[in-house]
């Protein structure tokens, strides 16, 4: 109709950029042995082997819950993990070692604070989630700018992590932000957690939420909020094995990449209400705070 005020159009199936993942891996188990297989979800994968719901008969025989990742391969697709998959079993194990060694020193985590210099880098790992994912319900894309303002603005009153690994990768982020603006709401914050798509599951997130959370804990913060897009039982089962309750589901929430998606409520218990609370403390010092990233990266 001719004049007609209309809000944003919606985005559609057809808008999500393809994404088919394959992986091929390496598993320690407990007696040392070394398991190489295949899979298009790493994070749920490792998950049926430690569960032994649907896992390989191999890991359940061999320690199932303490088998280790000790190697991922990203490859183009289906097919090439399988031939890489059926190659990797042939290897001699002292081959295998070397691989597993060769990944290990590369993926490596180094745990800081963040700088608006690493703008660039965080934008990108997020952007991929906005244009392929629906764990976040933005439309388009951040730039640069967005990000170093977002770093710089957090900054001012909570941490912003992230991880790099060995070889330079970000390999995750995790930050912290004003659950609501009044003041009564001054002990309370959101978190948020991003892995870069091809390092999920290797336990980069565990260690991002753990240093966050301690950093806020120990700035004085009641109460950390968490807000999980659904479906998405990986993340829901992250924040749970963190010791996070969720307490409501906002149902058909935001409408994203052709379907409505619920929108879970978690709450994580930082330290027990005072009467009065102090004030939050905006900035910890600099050693107490490099303590807890070095603790929580090599946990």
């Amino acid at each position: 109709m001719s004049g007609e005020h209309l809000g944003p159009s919606p985005s559609l199936a057809a808008d999500r950029l393809a994404y088919d993942p394959a992986w091929v891996y390496l598993l320690r188990c407990t007696d040392g042995s070394l398991y190489a297989g295949w899979t298009n979800d790493l994070a749920r994968r490792l998950h049926a082997h430690r569960t032994g719901a649907g896992g390989a008969k191999y890991t359940q025989s061999h320690g199932k819950a303490a088998v280790q990742l000790v190697y991922a391969e990203a490859c183009a697709d289906k097919s090439a993990a399988l031939k890489r998959e059926a190659a990797l079993k042939k290897l001699p194990k002292a081959q295998k070692e070397a691989l597993a060694a060769d990944w290990a020193a590369r993926s490596r985590l180094t745990l800081r604070m963040a700088t608006p210099d690493d703008a660039a880098d965080v934008m990108a790992l997020y952007n991929w989630y906005v244009t392929h994912g629906t764990q976040t319900f933005q439309y388009e894309p951040s730039t640069e700018a967005d990000y170093r303002q977002n770093i710089t603005e957090v900054l001012e009153k909570a941490p912003f992590l992230v991880a790099y690994t060995a070889d330079g990768r970000l390999a995750g982020y995790a930050c912290a932000h004003p659950w609501h603006t009044r003041r009564s709401f001054a002990w309370d914050v959101e978190t948020t957690v991003y892995c870069a798509h091809d390092v999920v599951g290797q336990g980069t997130g565990r260690k991002l939420y753990t240093a966050l959370l301690e950093l806020l804990r120990r700035q004085g913060y009641h109460n950390a909020f968490a807000l999980v897009t659904r479906p998405n039982p990986q993340s829901d089962a992250f924040h749970k094995a963190l010791g996070f309750t969720r307490y409501g589901v906002e149902k058909n929430s935001g409408y994203k990449f052709g379907r409505w998606l619920d929108l879970g409520y978690w709450a994580y218990p930082l330290n027990p209400p005072a009467d009065p609370p102090a004030p939050v403390r905006l900035r910890l010092p600099d050693a107490e705070m490099a303590a807890v990233l070095a603790e929580c990266t090599d946990a």
